[in-house]
């Protein structure tokens, strides 16, 4: 199928889709007394039918070039150690309490001054 034929079916495909998801909904309300398990079995093979089809679209398939690349990059990622993480995390602890510590003393002087001139 040419590439126009496939973006001119997207339309149709989404709709599928949408259709499938209302189904889904609508069949797991209509059958709440069924058991769960079978309920979820059936969203779990409606979904994979619909996340299927809305890959064969071209903002669909775009996405999922989107997700390998982004697994690509997380492998990328240079984690810190654990010695790094401990070091970090003290850091920000100390600081966030010399802040306290300093923002404590500047409103009891200005609650101070405010008891002066108030009276």
């Amino acid at each position: 199928m040419s590439e126009a034929a496939t973006n001119r079916l997207d339309p149709i495909k989404w709709g599928v889709v949408a259709v499938l998801v209302v189904a889904g909904v609508v069949g797991n309300s209509y059958y709440a007394d069924q058991s769960l398990l079978y309920r979820v079995l059936a969203l779990i093979a409606t979904a994979a039918v619909a996340g299927w089809v809305a890959s064969t679209t071209e903002r669909g398939g775009a996405f999922w070039q989107l997700i390998k690349g982004s697994r690509t990059e997380i492998r990328k990622v240079v984690w810190p150690t654990r010695q790094e993480t401990t070091q970090t995390t003290m850091i920000v602890v100390v600081f966030v309490f010399i802040m306290a510590l300093i923002l404590w003393g500047i409103d009891s002087l200005l609650g101070w001054l405010v008891a002066m001139v108030i009276g």
